[in-house]
């Protein structure tokens, strides 16, 4: 099915961003977690492109888009990704994201509030002043100290092994391709996420909204009942997987990306 996938640059005031679409109708950008790429949604880009142009774009300073030497942050990313929204000429979209790309999602909602059709949050992570205060006491995610003897590579692998099951390493080595390619600025997306004032910008949201999350995700899990009482949005918790569903389980997301979109 990835022979109908279709890769572009679009122009920022950032350099290029770098994402790949498939299909055709009314827009869906989706955006990956940290510190992945589009390859995150390689599955399910051909399966929500049967009835929408699904985009997947690789978000500022990873993947393929260009590589900003400040500091990250959401403000940023989603600045990236509105310029992309506008290189594209999307006038009118549906936003998924899923975990740190759930985070740009509310920070794009909360700005482009009558240019967003719906939004899915998927295992997005609730954040809020008891977060932002523990974020220093917090343990790195992916950072690992490179060794001449390359064994860092198999600390990164066994990091994110738990989440995957047996059979599933082809994704895994994705994520490994996406870590090693930003690896002396990994964690920093991590670091943006829990920098980001999400309580104070859900107000502004006002697209529909639907939170869903792998029950095997409990970094994520908690957040479904937050951003119910926060949003008054539903929420769905999938049949099965861990962080990486979008990959472990891509015909049942596709399909919950379907059914939202197809609501409006």
């Amino acid at each position: 099915m990835t022979d109908t996938l279709r890769r572009g640059y679009a122009p920022s005031p950032f350099g290029q961003l770098h994402y790949v679409e498939c299909g055709a109708g009314e827009p869906v950008l989706l955006l990956h977690q940290t510190p992945r790429s589009w390859t995150e949604y390689l599955d399910v880009l051909p399966l929500v492109g049967t009835a929408h142009r699904a985009i997947a774009m690789d978000t500022l300073g990873f993947g393929a888009s260009a590589k900003p030497t400040g500091p990250h942050s959401i403000e940023l990313f989603a600045d990236a990704a509105g310029a992309l929204v506008d290189a594209l000429g999307l006038e009118r979209f549906h936003l998924v994201g899923h975990h740190t790309g759930g985070v740009i999602a509310v920070e794009l909602a909360a700005r482009y509030q009558d240019r967003v059709a719906s939004v899915l949050l998927s295992a997005t992570p609730f954040i809020d002043d008891e977060k932002r205060r523990t974020a220093a006491e917090r343990k790195p995610v992916d950072h690992v100290v490179p060794k001449a003897d390359g064994s860092h590579l198999l600390e990164l692998w066994n990091r994110r092994r738990g989440f995957y099951e047996e059979g599933q390493e082809a994704a895994l080595n994705r994520f490994m391709v996406d870590a090693l390619t930003v690896l002396d600025r990994v964690e920093e997306g991590h670091e943006a996420v829990r920098r980001y004032g999400m309580d104070q910008r859900l107000p502004d949201i006002t697209a529909r909204t639907l939170a869903v999350c792998a029950p095997g995700d409990h970094y994520s899990l908690p957040g479904l009942a937050k951003f119910a009482a926060a949003l008054g949005c539903e929420t769905r918790v999938l049949s099965g997987g861990h962080v990486p569903v979008p990959e472990q389980l891509p015909e049942e997301f596709a399909k919950v990306v379907l059914e939202w979109t197809a609501r409006g």
